[in-house]
């Protein structure tokens, strides 16, 4: 296919270059590092709280908070917050996160230095209604969004300050569902008829977002806006916020911000993140500052701190194309690379087969005696009884060689070489033929460290491999970051698990907790783990209020979502079905609820064994 400009090289990491935009004293874009922030999780009314949690904030890094401002009350509070932090010496600028309320918008937009709207929700009231709208019909809800629309974006200019245009693929409009489907091009869609209008007021302090709690579908959303700015023109250089929403916890939550976020900055796109964790919003940080770094060393002059060596170029604004192949893959559609089935190790790979998981001998004989205790963690393919053909992508001839040859063999990147290694597996993807099956690595340099930190191994190996298999590369897997073998394996599966290739555990979409939420999400989201963490295969959301929440659960079996103080409403798919439970019921009448679709299954009296 020819190479579509949806990021400034998918070969060479360049930075898009964008322009600037000034939330309160601090740069997005332009020659500006990549900024990390982070929200809020306590409600808005609680003026000491919020002022002491945006202290613990900024004082581990955060340089944006974000604050939610449900309804006009809140918004009038964030002046009071906002006074108390100035007098404590803090100046760190504050977002209002507005949904549904544009009186809320314009509240706020008098105390904060950014304002944050959501397209799907800030003029609709979203009924899932079916409506098919003639053209005119369309052109008028555009203007009728244009006159809810247009005080907020004249008010933004006479403070100058700036906002945040943030499409999330669960709240989409029903205008846009109709007309564009729960797709990528609706999120994309969404925003620019914001954007067009602001434009047209001759506002331009505005960042772009394309969240999803799926990584697949917010990389292919990100990727076509940035493919449609380049389209219309060198002035449509807005910076972007990335993040996922709904990422969870522990070491799913950084794994699949990770493949999310990781992959989008490693191909030169991004201004500024949040991770989204089910967690204390202070934990969000580290992850942050650690999947911008290298990019930001690079930014700073210091290629050589660039860490997981997928960061080596420069800053850019336009296209460039060092390589001339075509890209191996559709960065607008996931489609997985097509190959021919083969058998190894008694197990087959390839085709429609699963994406399988490789181990080394030297890691395989240090736990072949216990891998019947392994549970869902199991290796399935030693590397060197495997026939895997080793190339440099940069080796045509040997390359050639494995074209010519009528079977189709197992093929992989040399180690120790000097590509990216999302750069590598990209090339050597664009010249073989499909047919053969590749076998992924994580790293090209293998870990030789056995105290090296964990948390930078799995956002190094989940950034390169879920960038790689959201481009439907890859049939098996190889983790060389970390040591440990019970470790790798389960990295290796969790890995496949957050890009949603291989579901062999129960699925969590939990959404991180705001001033919204009506329950603990931290303590919530525990509980149902522990009542249903052994149903393989079943997604179940926990969503703390509903501004995102029936729209993320389109892909989930099962919704837990807040639906006022104290009462929970359940869904199947995004269809509520039982409403206003007790909090202290909820969670057994989730169960039930799987037990009546069928999904339950008894927890196994003893938990597999799994080995770190």
């Amino acid at each position: 296919m020819k190479n579509p400009a949806y990021c400034p090289d998918p070969w060479v990491y360049h930075r898009r270059l964008t322009r600037e935009v000034k939330v309160g004293n601090v740069g997005v874009g332009g020659g500006n590092p990549i900024r990390v922030q982070s929200m809020l999780t306590c409600d808005t009314m609680d003026t000491e709280t919020c002022i002491q949690q945006t202290l613990d904030l900024v004082r581990v890094g955060c340089e944006i908070v974000r604050i939610t401002a449900p309804t006009v009350k809140d918004a009038k509070n964030l002046r009071v917050i906002k006074q108390g932090l100035l007098e404590l010496g803090c100046d760190v600028p504050i977002v209002a996160d507005i949904h549904f309320k544009p009186e809320a918008a314009l509240e706020a937009a008098q105390w904060v230095e950014k304002v944050r709207i959501n397209p799907g929700n800030y003029a609709d009231s979203k009924k899932f209604a079916v409506k098919e709208y003639s053209d005119e019909q369309y052109q008028e809800e555009l203007e009728r969004i244009r006159d809810r629309f247009t005080p907020l974006v004249q008010l933004c200019q006479e403070r100058r300050i700036s906002m945040r245009i943030g499409t999330n693929h669960g709240s989409l409009s029903d205008r846009i569902m109709n007309r564009y489907g729960d797709t990528p091009l609706g999120m994309v869609e969404s925003a620019l008829e914001f954007a067009r209008i602001a434009r047209d007021l001759g506002y331009h302090a505005f960042i772009f977002s394309m969240k999803a709690s799926n990584p697949k579908v917010m990389i292919c959303a990100y990727r076509l806006l940035v493919s449609r700015l380049y389209a219309e023109g060198a002035d449509w250089n807005y910076p972007l916020h990335l993040g996922v929403t709904e990422a969870g916890d522990g070491e799913d939550g950084r794994i699949k911000s990770a493949i999310g976020i990781g992959s989008l900055l490693a191909d030169g796109l991004g201004d500024t993140i949040r991770v989204s964790l089910t967690e204390d919003s202070v934990h969000e940080i580290p992850v942050a500052q650690a999947l911008v770094a290298p990019y930001n060393a690079i930014s700073a002059g210091n290629a050589n701190n660039a860490g997981n060596g997928n960061a080596a170029g420069s800053h850019a604004d336009t296209p460039t194309r060092p390589y001339a192949h075509t890209l191996p893959f559709d960065p607008f559609h996931f489609e997985k690379r097509e190959t021919e089935k083969i058998h190894i190790n008694e197990v087959d790979l390839g085709g429609e087969e699963l994406i399988r998981v490789a181990i080394s001998r030297a890691n395989f004989e240090k736990i072949a005696h216990k891998v019947d205790k392994m549970g869902d963690f199991k290796p399935e393919i030693v590397v060197e009884d495997s026939g895997v053909v080793t190339v440099h992508p940069r080796d045509s001839a040997k390359i050639a060689e494995i074209n010519s040859n009528p079977q189709p063999c197992l093929v992989t990147v040399s180690d120790q070489i000097e590509l990216p290694t999302i750069t590598a597996f990209r090339l050597l993807a664009a010249q073989l033929q499909k047919r053969h099956p590749i076998l992924l690595k994580d790293t090209l340099v293998p870990s030789l460290d056995a105290q090296k930190d964990f948390v930078q191994t799995l956002l190094e190996s989940a950034t390169n491999l879920g960038a790689l298999i959201c481009d439907g590369i890859g049939d098996a897997i190889l983790v060389q970051g970390e040591q440990a073998p019970g470790q790798s394996l389960r990295l290796a599966y969790n890995i496949l698990q957050a890009a949603g290739s291989r579901i062999f555990k129960t699925d969590y979409v939990a959404c991180p907790s705001c001033g919204r939420t009506l329950f603990n999400l931290q303590t919530t989201t525990g509980r149902i783990k522990a009542a249903t963490t052994h149903l393989k295969g079943v997604k179940i959301a926990i969503m703390g209020c509903i501004v995102n929440g029936p729209g993320e659960m389109a892909d989930a079996d099962f919704g837990y979502v807040g639906g006022a103080p104290g009462k929970v409403n359940l869904y199947v798919g995004k269809t509520a079905v039982k409403f206003n439970i007790p909090e202290a019921e909820a969670v057994d009448r989730l169960v039930d609820l799987i037990k009546e679709h069928a999904r339950w299954v008894e927890k196994p009296v003893e938990a597999a064994e799994v080995m770190a």
